[in-house]
């Protein structure tokens, strides 16, 4: 009976394992299925600058940010969440959303970036490259 109770016990707890690994994976992008984009973000006096480098329509975008309120953006430029954009085969199908605190740039990946969360650190004047798989030089 120990046995049995415990084989069953282990096919349970494997079962899980894999019904966890196949949940969490299908919810994160590969690379492979990413597609290439590059942008700059600079601090400057008047609020945040995004200048577009790689697969986007946009080539500069400037705006004030209220501490802690998130803007969104996509290929096309600013954007919301819940809006639905065109699909341009010549362009990365990304979504978004930045914050700025004081110094500190917050990025949340919505769609089409291999990273979740990108939190760092950029004073008045400084600038940091970002690409679909996180921060770049």
């Amino acid at each position: 009976m120990k046995i049995k109770f415990k084989s069953i016990y282990v096919f349970v707890q494997s079962s899980l394992a894999v019904m966890l690994l196949l949940a969490t994976s299908s919810f994160t992008q590969s690379p492979s299925e990413l597609q290439e984009f590059k942008m700059t973000i600079k601090n400057t006096d008047k609020g945040l600058e995004l200048q577009g480098l790689k697969g986007s329509a946009w080539t500069n975008l400037s705006f004030t940010i209220n501490n802690y309120r998130p803007q969104a953006v996509d290929e096309y430029g600013m954007t919301e969440i819940d809006k639905s954009t065109g699909n341009d085969p010549k362009l990365a199908n990304f979504l978004f959303t930045i914050a700025k605190t004081k110094d500190v740039v917050i990025l949340k990946g919505v769609k089409g970036t291999a990273w979740k969360e990108l939190t760092f650190s950029l004073a008045k004047g400084e600038s940091q490259q970002v690409d679909q798989m996180g921060m770049t030089k």
